[in-house]
């Protein structure tokens, strides 16, 4: 029988019958950079920790529990693994990619990738149809969904129909949802991103990046270039990350309750212009997320009125962090523009949506009730021009 996944975010079922490590509950970190061998031909299971470590090990098989797949990878950070995953890929290689993604892999693409000899067609995936931007030379569609800012939505079973018919690799970043609301393996993605950073770790105090994959010939290319390129994530920040996940399903539980309050408080302010959320009924994703997600998150984005208004929450608010990167237990508000997407083309940020007056919220597990009451306050002395 299949276990929840609440359950298999703290218990890897094929450690539990047997007492290793001391009986050690939280797993050991393995500090070391090499092992001794027991004789000529003969080995521990390991040899050197570039190519992998124990608490590196554990690490990765939890998050392949999580997402379904035969094999994941952990990186030293989210963008070490999309830049190793671009190794798949070769000079004159075609990419269709999401127009809406986080800046930094878009820094990449644009000025490493592009270098490189890979070139992309940058669409909206939500809106556009991707099957008309396939090429002979088309090797994959990579996408994020819900986008980060500005919050579309991609069908990926559609999509994964259009990568298959045409013999391509379909990529997706889950790291605003995590695996706790949302499998793009099970709707036919065979690789998958994460920020591990984010959510996974939860806390705001590592960094870590995933691969995760369901094909076997997949995961042996990516062994082979994890290896090769040293990238692999550290040992104390795999713990971190393992320790980050046994919370997982309640800190995304109460951030998403947390994100829906917030969202509806927003919307009914004078002052807030647009408010984007996947949990709203009228958001052009909507019924796309409820078949394919178990829940819509705790990323929010909204328009104020101009951008001296937003200017002036960021410089008010306390508790609540004007702090680039998201899925912690603290509330974070982003300022696209300058922080996470301040390398993307000013007209790529336009034809998005994305203005010097949107702000990107990531909520955390606060008692929603002192949220509100510190963005009710922000807003009020604005007002006042306190």
């Amino acid at each position: 029988m299949e276990r929840e996944i609440e359950t298999k975010c703290i218990h890897l079922e094929e450690d539990e019958a047997s007492i290793q490590h001391f009986g050690s509950i939280s797993y050991p970190i393995y500090q070391t950079a090499t092992y001794a061998h027991p004789a000529v031909g003969q080995s521990t299971g390991f040899d050197y920790s570039r190519l992998q470590n124990p608490t590196r090990e554990h690490l990765e098989k939890v998050v392949a529990s999580l997402e379904n797949g035969v094999d994941a990878l952990a990186f030293s950070s989210g963008m070490a693994a999309i830049t190793m995953l671009m190794e798949l890929f070769a000079p004159g290689d075609h990419l269709i990619i999401d127009s809406d993604l986080y800046g930094g892999s878009i820094r990449l693409f644009d000025h490493v990738s592009t270098k490189n000899g890979i070139c992309f067609s940058r669409i909206d995936c939500a809106r556009e149809d991707v099957e008309a931007y396939v090429q002979d030379n088309t090797k994959a569609i990579y996408v994020e969904t819900p986008t980060n800012p500005m919050m579309n939505v991609v069908d990926i079973a559609e999509l994964s129909a259009i990568a298959k018919r045409h013999g391509l690799l379909l990529i997706v970043d889950n790291t605003f949802l995590s695996p706790y609301l949302q499998n793009p393996l099970d709707l036919g993605a065979d690789i998958v991103v994460h920020s591990g950073t984010k959510y996974l770790g939860g806390h705001n105090d590592t960094l870590a990046g995933f691969l995760v994959t369901g094909r076997e010939d997949i995961s042996e290319k990516l062994r082979f270039l994890i290896k090769t390129t040293g990238a692999g994530l550290a040992p104390f920040d795999c713990w971190l990350v393992l320790r980050g996940i046994k919370t997982l399903g309640i800190r995304m539980d109460r951030s998403q309750e947390n994100a829906m309050e917030i969202a509806k408080w927003l919307r009914a302010q004078k002052h807030v212009t647009k408010v984007i959320y996947p949990g709203f009924e009228d958001h052009p994703g909507h019924e796309i997320m409820k078949r394919q997600s178990r829940g819509y998150g705790a990323m929010l984005t909204f328009q104020v009125e101009n951008k001296d208004f937003a200017l002036g929450i960021l410089g008010k608010v306390r508790m609540i962090r004007f702090a680039e990167s998201l899925g912690g237990v603290e509330t974070l508000l982003t300022y696209p523009t300058t922080q996470t997407h301040a390398d993307v083309p000013k007209e790529i940020q336009e034809k998005n949506g994305l203005t010097d007056a949107t702000l990107r919220m990531s909520v955390g597990i606060e008692n929603v009730k002192d949220l509100i009451a510190e963005l009710d306050r922000v807003f009020h002395e604005i007002e006042n021009g306190q």
